[in-house]
């Protein structure tokens, strides 16, 4: 039960996200999955950094903010201001992803890079000795509730096999479709966290549901 679970809350109620956030306080949650989301990058608008400073004065987990957004650079600061513990870019979305990395790193955030269900994880071989935690995406980006990509599986046991060769401590993330089948599959593969939203949000009892992802 070494693995971490980070509910999203993408799926979670807007007209009560205090309700919904206190419950992940009290549930078995390691962090709280925040997706920006800008009309650009993906084909969505989520929410931005008032809606986060605001979560920010009720949770009491860790902010795992991922922004599917185009130049995030211009950002990290916002992103700390706001709570963010790990900052999570995008592969596709950073012409100078070292650098971008490096600045997360400076602003005193974790920094994770996500990969889209295309991108190999091959192509974070000259980068992953810098990165805290990498995101493996299993369903397309933009939208909760999607159908999970199977091949996300063999990308997990790929990165796993390039961490573990290198001795490093850089955890895998997976966000997309997780539900305990598919979970305990990403797990069997060398997952670390797990990112669950509309599993979580739309069952009948949220924190039972942490709880038995959190026991896979």
């Amino acid at each position: 039960m070494n693995h971490k679970i980070s509910p999203s809350l993408l799926s979670a109620d807007f007209l009560n996200l205090q309700k919904d956030i206190e419950m992940l306080n009290a549930s078995e949650a390691d962090w709280l999955h925040c997706d920006v989301m800008d009309g650009v990058f993906v084909p969505n608008i989520s929410f931005g950094f008032p809606v986060l400073e605001q979560v920010n004065k009720v949770a009491k987990k860790p902010l795992d903010v991922h922004l599917m957004i185009v130049q995030p650079d211009k950002f990290i600061q916002q992103v700390k201001d706001a709570g963010g513990y790990m900052m999570t870019v995008h592969y596709e979305a950073c012409t100078h992803l070292h650098r971008t990395v490096g600045a997360i790193h400076e602003a005193g955030m974790k920094a994770g890079v996500s990969l889209n269900p295309h991108t190999p994880v091959e192509f974070l071989t000259d980068i992953l000795d810098d990165l805290d935690l990498v995101l493996i995406m299993s369903v397309n980006p933009g939208f909760g509730g999607q159908k999970f990509i199977p091949n996300a599986i063999n990308k997990v046991a790929r990165l796993r096999k390039m961490i573990d060769e290198r001795g490093l401590n850089t955890l895998i993330e997976v966000d997309g479709g997780v539900n305990l089948h598919t979970g305990k599959q990403l797990l069997d593969a060398g997952a670390d966290v797990l990112v669950a939203g509309s599993f979580v949000f739309s069952s009948g009892h949220p924190s039972k549901t942490i709880t038995e992802l959190k026991k896979l």
